[in-house]
């Protein structure tokens, strides 16, 4: 006879092919409701599960953490970040936390690559302005942008994603500087400008990609004083976590020019975004779309389910936080 399957808590709707995988080899329940459970309503759905598979926009909060069952043993989140997770409450009860590194890394830089030639090019409001029927034809200074190809792009954060980003926009010839905690070895930088201060790395950006994780030192890491560092009409792109962008000197920015155009994938406090933006034609917002491919999204979702499988084969997870 068999061993009995571990109960498995699915939080949110995932792609097909990731809960298809969930139900066969797990006793899963899935939230087939499509929105996100209240605390109270996680904590009843977690009664009697081994483990619980959420999402980003699950809170688990230290609160939350305290009231699950005991039964609850391991969290695996289907994102890379982890910040809706008190991971040190959860080391504290004993319950093991994992997250889904590596396997986004692609989608999210191709949307780096996106955001900037879009907010660049002012592709948003050409496409506002023609589907609204109020394009009237060429004209040889409409919707001037700014040029890509052979400009400086500076990288916050110089991870996988910062270093996908920079591969790329080498075949716009783009000249390549860097800010990160730790210089990279010289195979890896491949002649990119390192800058130890943030402060130094900023007059060089024509163009300024932030890929560096939300912690308490990078919260508001891009503010008024910093913004004031850039060059006159460079632009800002954001497909990290929204809360590394002070949004109102942002946007005053924006409202200036100082900031010729921004693309954001990403917001302080998301889904709500602040309404400083909704009017500024050169802000081009995107809804959280980083990882957002089949294949990415299939890929998290297996991800997380290899962790929770190594964790109840009596394995130590790949990706454990805690």
């Amino acid at each position: 006879m068999s061993a009995p399957k571990p109960k498995l808590l699915v939080t949110q709707r995932f792609p097909k092919a990731v809960e298809a995988r969930a139900l066969s080899d797990y006793e899963a329940r899935v939230n087939e409701t499509g929105a996100s459970w209240g605390a109270d309503e996680l904590i009843e759905a977690s009664a009697g599960m081994d483990g619980l598979l959420v999402a980003a926009n699950d809170s688990l909060r230290g609160d939350v953490i305290e009231r699950l069952p005991e039964s609850v043993r391991i969290i695996a989140t289907f994102s890379v970040g982890y910040e809706h997770i008190d991971v040190a409450a959860a080391r504290e009860r004993g319950m093991v936390v994992t997250n889904t590194p590596d396997v986004l890394t692609d989608a999210t830089a191709d949307m780096a690559v996106l955001l900037m030639l879009t907010a660049a090019r002012r592709a948003g409001e050409g496409e506002r302005t023609l589907r609204a029927g109020a394009w009237t034809g060429w004209t040889p200074t409409q919707f001037l942008g700014t040029q890509v190809t052979g400009k400086r792009l500076g990288i916050v954060g110089m991870g996988r994603i910062g270093r996908a980003v920079a591969h790329r926009m080498r075949a716009f010839a783009m000249e390549i500087h860097y800010h990160n905690r730790n210089r990279l070895a010289a195979g890896i930088e491949d002649g990119a400008a390192f800058y130890a201060d943030l402060d130094d790395l900023l007059p060089n950006c024509d163009f300024l990609s932030l890929h560096c994780p939300l912690t308490p030192e990078t919260a508001k890491l891009l503010n008024a004083e910093r913004i004031a560092k850039l060059p006159d009409g460079a632009v800002v792109v954001n497909s990290a976590r929204g809360a590394v962008v002070d949004d109102r000197a942002l946007i005053a920015a924006l409202e200036s020019g100082k900031v010729a155009a921004a693309g954001l994938d990403v917001y302080d406090g998301e889904p709500n975004v602040n309404a400083g933006y909704m009017g500024l034609e050169n802000a081009f917002l995107a809804p959280h779309l980083g990882s957002a491919t089949v294949e990415t999204r299939n890929a998290m979702g297996f991800r997380a389910l290899d962790n929770l499988d190594a964790f109840f084969a009596g394995a130590d997870p790949l990706d454990r936080l805690s």
